[in-house]
């Protein structure tokens, strides 16, 4: 098997699996632990895992967000109602931005919901979800393409959206820790600067798991965004009502709100 075959076979299996064991890997592949120590040390230098003692995982760390095609995976239900939130503050008419990531593909989905809106992203995974949508005016962001990610980011990314205008940007975080919103990977970070910078308002998104957590980019103030919507109480709720920030929990429909 040649090395870029196996190399995409080791990432298949950590998206299924979250995280594997080195000693397996060599089993799996019928090679020496050292083949598979230097598979896992050139997709760690690609961004696409992170190693670990006896192997390898592709779960988030301060440094380093899950490939997308791992996230998408995970939490469908939250993120659903999370969407489902955000969904109610979009108005027929008006001008929306949506960023990258899983949370923001399934609102992507929803938007069709809505009708004559025009709709600005980045996210590989909302466009083509809205291209064949006529009541659905599609704006996509050109740039360099992420498959981590799976949208496109870069100087192109920036420019463009500087010279958009929208009424609202919905924007998603891997991390909060205090009053601030923090990003693993720089490109996304300023693309999400960018896109807040080009909206009248800004709406965050971020599962609750996410409160408490830290990573490498300071992505923003919470008092930057005009609504802040998770699935669930965060631990750290206090802090925020004490810093008079808002902070919406996500519930079903047929739940009441208490």
């Amino acid at each position: 098997m040649k090395r870029d075959e196996r190399q995409n076979q080791i990432m298949d299996l950590l998206v299924e699996q979250g995280e594997i064991d080195m000693d397996r890997l060599a089993d799996h592949f019928a090679v020496s632990k050292m083949t598979v120590h230097r598979d896992l040390d050139d997709l760690e230098q690609a961004g696409l895992l992170r190693k670990m003692r006896g192997g390898a995982t592709i779960e988030a760390g301060n440094q380093f967000e899950s490939d997308f095609r791992f996230r998408v995976r995970q939490g469908s239900e939250a993120k659903s109602r999370m969407a489902r939130a955000a969904l109610k503050l979009i108005e027929p008419g008006m001008t929306v931005i949506i960023n990258d990531g899983s949370m923001a593909s399934v609102l992507g989905a929803m938007i069709a919901e809505k009708r004559s809106v025009s709709v600005i992203t980045n996210n590989a995974a909302i466009i083509d979800s809205l291209k064949s949508e006529s009541a659905v005016t599609l704006i996509a962001l050109g740039g360099t393409y992420s498959s981590k990610f799976n949208g496109f980011f870069g100087v192109v990314t920036e420019e463009t959206l500087a010279r958009l205008r929208a009424d609202i940007a919905f924007i998603s975080a891997p991390a909060v820790s205090g009053l601030e919103a923090f990003h693993m990977d720089e490109r996304a970070m300023r693309a999400k600067r960018a896109m807040m910078a080009s909206a009248e308002k800004s709406c965050l998104l971020v599962n609750h798991q996410r409160f408490g957590k830290s990573a490498l980019h300071r992505l923003a103030n919470l008092n930057e965004f005009a609504a802040i919507i998770t699935d669930a109480k965060p631990a750290s709720m206090t802090v925020y009502v004490k810093a008079g920030i808002e902070i919406e929990i996500a519930r079903d429909t047929d739940t009441p709100n208490v």
